[in-house]
C-alpha cells in the first residue's frame, strides 16, 4: 500500500492571511475526532519529509480521549509510537475562531513502516485497494445533517424542513461555510433546511475519490463547527439530541465505475442493473453484523427508530426513504445506491469501508436481494438492524465476515474501545433515573 505524501505544503485560502507561527499536525482518531499536537512552523519541512512520532494507542482512544485497557497497547507493550506521516492534503485552513494556526493531516504507520490498521484510512484505503484489482473505482459522495443551536438557549419553533426563510436568516453562517470548505478543496452542493428547527442539511458533490470524500466530510464538519462558533452558535453532529424531533444522518450516495468509466449500476433501465442488485445484496447481507460501524454510540441507537425516516428494517427499495438502501430516481447514467442507516455521529471512513466492503462482497459472490420494499419498510417482515448498542458491539465482534470485510486488527481495537464506553455509560446515573427512583422507592 503505498502513502500519499507530498513535498511541498500549500496553504488553502481560508480565513486568515499571512505566515502562521505554528500548525496543527493531527491524525483522526476511530470515532473520527483529531488528535495531534501543535508545531512551530520552523518544523513543516521536516514533518512533510518524515512524519511525527505519536503513540500507536492516540488513535485508539476512547470518546472522552482515554486510553481504551482492551487495545493492549500502552502498559502491556510500553506505549509504544507510531509514525505519522502526511496523507498529501497539504496544510488546511479550518477556520478555527480566533486561531490562524492551518492543520497538517497525517495517518498512521507501525515503525517498520507498515500500515496501522487502527487508523481507519488504512481500513478504507485496503477496501479501495480491493476494487482497483478489479478495475472498478467507487463514486461517493456523502449529505451531512447537524442541529444549529444557541448555546443559552434550548431549540425551538416548529419543524420546517425546505423553509427558504430558515436558510435566509442563516445566510452569513452558511456563507462562511462554503466559502471556507471550497478553499479547502471541499466541494458543496445544495444546503437545505430540515425537518427540525434549526436541522441543516449539505451535499457534497460525487467523486471518484472515496478517500477524499472520507476525509471531505470529516473536515467539513469541524468546517461547521469553527464557522458555528464563529457566528454565536453551536453545531452539534448527535445521531438524535433532541428526543422530539428528527435525528441527523449521514446519508452515502455510490456508484461504481468500470475500467472504461461506465457505471456498472446503469443498464438503460430505472430498475439498474444485475451488478446493482448484488451490491445490494452484499449491503443487506452484512448489515445488521455492521451496525457498529453505522451507529458508534449509545446515541446513535435513538435515532434507529420507528416513526422516522431512519431505517430500522434491513431492506431495500426504489425511492422509498423508509428502507436502509434507497435506489433515486434519476438520469441512468447516474444510477446509484442511497445508504440511509449511518448516523452523523459516525466516522466517514470506518462507514465507507464498510459500506463499499459490503458492497464488494456482494458483487464478488454474485448475491441476489429480496424483493424490493415500496410500502412503510418499519412494519415489513425483514431482519432488523442491531437493535441497541451492546448487541451491534456482539455482532461486530463474533462474525468472522465482519473482520474479512474491514480487518481483524481493526474490528479488535474498536471494539475494544466500543466495549469500554458501554461500561462507563452503564456505570452512569442519570437524571432521570436518580429523580425516578430516588424518593419512589
Amino acid at each position: 500500500m503505498t502513502l500519499r505524501t507530498t513535498l511541498t505544503a500549500p496553504r488553502s485560502a481560508g480565513l486568515h492571511t499571512g505566515d502562521p507561527a505554528a500548525f496543527y499536525a493531527a491524525i483522526f482518531d476511530m470515532n473520527g475526532i483529531l488528535r495531534g499536537k501543535r508545531l512551530p512552523l520552523s518544523h513543516l519541512s521536516k514533518v512533510l519529509s518524515a512524519g511525527t512520532r505519536m503513540p500507536l494507542s492516540s488513535i485508539g482512544v476512547d470518546i472522552w480521549g482515554t486510553d481504551v485497557a482492551g487495545t493492549r497497547l500502552t502498559l502491556e507493550r510500553g506505549d509504544l509510537d507510531g509514525c505519522c506521516l502526511p496523507t498529501g492534503r497539504g496544510l488546511l485552513d479550518l477556520g478555527w475562531p480566533g486561531n490562524p494556526f492551518p492543520l497538517l493531516p497525517l495517518w498512521m504507520t507501525c515503525e517498520d513502516g507498515s500500515p496501522y490498521l487502527g487508523d481507519a484510512r488504512h481500513l478504507l484505503a485496503a477496501v479501495l485497494a480491493r476494487y482497483a484489482a478489479l478495475e472498478l473505482t467507487p463514486v461517493v459522495a456523502t449529505e451531512v445533517e447537524f442541529y444549529l443551536t444557541d448555546p443559552a438557549a434550548a431549540t425551538s419553533g416548529s419543524d420546517s424542513i425546505y423553509a427558504i426563510s430558515e436558510l435566509a436568516g442563516m445566510s452569513a453562517f452558511l456563507d462562511d461555510v462554503y466559502a471556507v470548505a471550497a478553499a479547502c478543496g471541499i466541494s458543496v452542493e445544495a444546503a437545505t433546511a430540515e425537518g427540525a428547527p434549526g436541522q441543516f442539511e449539505f451535499n457534497l458533490v460525487h467523486q471518484p475519490d472515496a478517500m477524499k470524500a472520507a476525509e471531505d466530510t470529516l473536515f467539513f464538519r469541524q468546517i461547521i463547527r469553527n464557522a458555528a462558533r464563529r457566528h454565536g452558535h453551536e453545531a452539534s453532529f448527535m445521531a438524535k439530541p433532541f428526543g422530539d424531533h428528527a435525528g441527523s444522518g449521514l446519508h452515502v450516495h455510490f456508484s461504481v465505475l468500470d475500467a472504461k468509466g461506465q457505471n456498472i449500476f446503469s443498464n438503460g433501465t430505472p430498475e439498474g442493473s444485475a451488478m446493482l442488485r448484488h451490491a445490494v445484496a452484499g449491503q443487506l447481507a452484512t448489515l445488521a453484523d455492521l451496525s457498529l460501524a453505522f451507529a458508534p454510540h449509545l446515541n446513535s441507537y435513538r435515532r434507529l427508530a420507528p416513526g422516522g425516516l431512519a431505517p430500522t428494517r434491513i431492506g431495500w427499495g426504489y425511492e422509498n426513504r423508509t428502507s436502509a438502501l434507497r435506489i433515486p430516481a434519476g438520469p441512468d447514467v447516474a444510477r446509484r445506491i442511497e445508504h440511509r442507516v449511518s448516523g452523523a455521529d459516525a466516522n466517514p471512513f470506518v462507514v465507507l469501508a464498510a459500506i463499499l466492503g459490503g458492497a464488494l462482497h456482494g458483487i464478488t459472490q454474485q448475491l441476489s436481494p429480496p424483493p424490493p420494499i415500496s410500502t412503510n419498510a418499519h412494519v415489513e417482515d425483514q431482519p432488523r438492524i442491531a437493535k441497541d448498542w451492546p448487541d451491534a458491539l456482539e455482532r461486530f465482534r463474533r462474525v468472522d465476515l465482519v473482520g474479512q470485510i474491514l480487518h481483524p486488527d481493526f474490528v479488535a481495537a474498536f471494539a475494544a474501545c466500543k466495549q469500554q464506553e458501554q461500561e462507563v455509560f452503564a456505570a452512569h446515573v442519570s437524571d432521570f433515573e436518580m429523580k425516578t427512583y430516588r424518593l419512589a422507592l
